[in-house]
């Protein structure tokens, strides 16, 4: 389960940095682009992104002893 919340963490700052990198990108004044925010914002958050999905695929679920599944 720690590791299903990491990867949802991990997600969610993806989505957060891209969604950061898309609004800099939209929102620029004139010809002005902050080209080092969009590139670092752009590449940790498809980072962040990628691997969060891939955590959160590749962990199975398990039933622990006190567990009861109904």
């Amino acid at each position: 389960m720690e590791k299903r919340a990491l990867g949802l963490i991990l997600t969610l700052t993806g989505i957060i940095a891209l969604c950061i990198c898309g609004f800099t990108f939209v929102s620029h004044a004139g010809n002005v682009y902050n080209v080092k925010l969009m590139v670092t914002c752009g590449v940790l958050g498809a980072i962040f992104f990628a691997s969060g999905i891939s955590l959160i695929r590749s962990t199975k679920d398990t039933i622990g002893n006190n567990e009861h599944v109904s």
